[in-house]
């Protein structure tokens, strides 16, 4: 869901998918859908969609990786095509190990926050996300270890939003962002929560605080 004024500012809609494929189209090619569904994306039979989002045709694009590396550039370095299009390589993935986990669209010029399996993560300010050519293997965003474990959530979040935490487990935590301190983006982050033996986190979502 969007506001009015939002809706109005909005120019395309970009895809990711998990190979680090990225896709940009604008909003009207999806117009007139129909009641079986319209293409979307061309989507290789070894890779899938995980995120699509609403930009305003300017916005900077950020894509995270399992094993910790980022890429950011801005959208426009992304030409848009129609529906029925594979798209273009967003991130190089540097092992066969390594997928993509989240797209961020950055609005709020805030702090981006990773979280691992294992229940580690971190605040770090946008700034150090220097903007790159797309394509590129990125840079590094948190430092995957055995201890740390590997990433699986990227979003970017303000002081006043809070996170939904859930485990494999089935237990739910709500946290303030503010409660976890803003760090350099080459470091391994700070434990968010204790896990019970052999569980992990499986999602984070972002609540935002609501307006007047």
């Amino acid at each position: 869901f969007v506001s009015v004024k939002e809706f109005n500012e909005i120019d395309s809609v970009v895809m990711a998918t998990r190979k680090g494929i990225i896709k940009r189209t604008t909003l009207d090619q999806y117009s007139r859908p129909r009641k079986g569904g319209i293409y979307a994306i061309e989507v290789r039979d070894d890779d899938e969609l995980i995120e699509a989002k609403i930009t305003n045709g300017d916005n900077d694009i950020i894509l995270g990786t399992h094993l910790g590396k980022s890429i950011r550039f801005n959208e426009n370095n992304v030409r848009q095509t129609g529906r029925k299009t594979m798209g273009v390589r967003g991130i190089r993935l540097s092992s066969k190990d390594d997928y993509v986990v989240g797209m961020i669209v950055v609005k709020r010029e805030g702090t981006i926050l990773v979280a691992t399996d294992k229940g580690f993560g971190k605040r770090t300010n946008v700034i150090e996300y220097r903007t790159q050519n797309r394509g590129g293997k990125g840079i590094i965003t948190i430092k995957t270890t055995d201890k740390v474990g590997k990433l699986v959530a990227m979003l970017e979040v303000v002081d006043n939003d809070d996170l939904m935490i859930i485990t494999d487990s089935g237990i739910m935590i709500r946290q303030p962002v503010k409660d976890i301190r803003a760090i350099g983006r080459n470091t391994q982050g700070v434990k968010l929560l204790k896990l019970d033996e052999g569980a992990t986190i499986s999602s984070i979502s972002r609540v935002m605080e609501k307006s007047d």
